[in-house]
């Protein structure tokens, strides 16, 4: 098993999971121009006895960072991969020098909230009808400074 940064060759099985788990999934397009083109994109994926299991997406912009994006095939949820992506992308932010790291997530996300809760970031608004498939609203979280390090691995 290795996280490791996502590579052309792992768009095919990116896509699949992507497409299985969100309702207005990213695209190969969507995903070469973050892996290409964006200065600031990052992209990495779990890997698990050769077959791609999870995928996270980080922006690293000065200070701040911003994960993009995050997914772990339905049939592995529920056993830590998620956790074990979210250590990696706090570790790559500190590394990278970033004083705070936001998100946006469904509000009927429950699950992905109390993640997210677990590693400190706090809802600082909502963006409404910010999904475009059914028009829910997303809550935008924040961890500060003071929080990052402090995550529930420490």
């Amino acid at each position: 098993m290795a996280i490791r940064s996502m590579n052309i060759k792992d768009l095919q099985q990116v896509i699949v999971i992507e497409q299985s788990l969100f309702g207005t999934p990213w695209g190969y397009e969507d995903f070469l121009y973050e892996l290409k083109v964006n200065p600031y994109g990052h992209l990495y994926v779990y890997e698990l006895d050769g077959q791609i299991i999870g995928f996270i997406g980080m922006w690293f912009i000065y200070e701040d960072a911003t994960i993009t994006t995050l997914g772990v095939a339905k049939e592995f949820q529920r056993r830590g991969y998620a956790k074990e992506l979210m250590d990696y992308a706090i570790k790559r932010s500190e590394e990278a020098g970033c004083e705070k790291c936001t998100l946006e997530v469904r509000v009927s996300n429950v699950p992905a909230i109390k993640l997210y809760e677990s590693y400190g970031f706090k809802i600082v608004a909502i963006r409404k009808n910010y999904y475009t498939d059914t028009h829910e609203d997303a809550y935008l979280m924040l961890k500060g400074r003071e929080d990052i390090g402090n995550d529930i691995s420490d």
